[in-house]
């Protein structure tokens, strides 16, 4: 059931989980599925629970921090960029799941055993979700999959661009954005690193 609510809201997002849908999914009567579950929440539970789950726990038994924090950020845009419509639910449900809080307590867990104080762990958990959410959410709704496409909305904005007036802009696209070998997608890394060095320094 979870695994059909979950194909329900790849096609048309998280509003488009519904008992009706859900139960078309399955080929099934909607009232049946009240044998399983008591509501619409529970469902939406459910399937936040089931992205939580997908996503690679890090182990505080780890030689590294930062390769443990980054191996799940990694693994969290991965399965987050699948399933983008759960940025909105995944903060907003009040009754976290078995997966859902074995992950905070993961996380928490490489932290405190690296030594950060509890107000840093919690102050990196924020910065390090919030970057991985935002950066998800940006990526899903920019206009480009491919060089090709980079390269074509690159071209777009420099015909628009009036004369020598924007010269940084100008510069960016030319000189970067449209050089062989680039690729956003490859930003990630690069923000996350930094992220991760900033916290090493506070942590030290």
């Amino acid at each position: 059931m979870l695994a059909a609510a979950i194909e329900v809201a790849d096609r048309g997002g998280a509003e488009a989980i519904t008992m009706r849908r859900v139960a078309q999914e399955l080929r099934v009567e909607a009232m049946s599925l009240y044998h399983h579950v008591p509501n619409k929440d529970a469902i939406l539970d459910g399937v936040v629970d089931a992205v939580f789950a997908a996503i690679t726990l890090p182990s505080p038994r780890c030689d590294d921090w930062r390769d443990a924090i980054r191996t799940r950020a990694i693994s969290a845009r991965s399965v987050l960029s699948r399933h983008s419509w759960a940025l909105g639910l995944m903060d907003s449900r009040r009754n976290p799941g078995p997966a859902t809080l074995r992950h905070h307590n993961a996380v928490l867990g490489v932290l405190r055993e690296a030594g950060f104080t509890l107000p840093m762990a919690a102050h990196a958990v924020s910065l390090i979700d919030s970057y991985i959410s935002g950066f998800v959410f940006q990526e899903s709704n920019l206009p480009v999959n491919t060089p090709d496409d980079v390269e074509e909305l690159a071209g777009n904005i420099l015909e628009q661009l009036p004369g020598n007036e924007l010269p940084y802009l100008q510069e960016l696209i030319t000189d970067h954005a449209l050089q062989p070998g680039y690729e956003h997608t490859s930003e990630f890394g690069y923000g996350l690193d930094l992220i991760l060095d900033a916290l090493e320094a506070r942590r030290t």
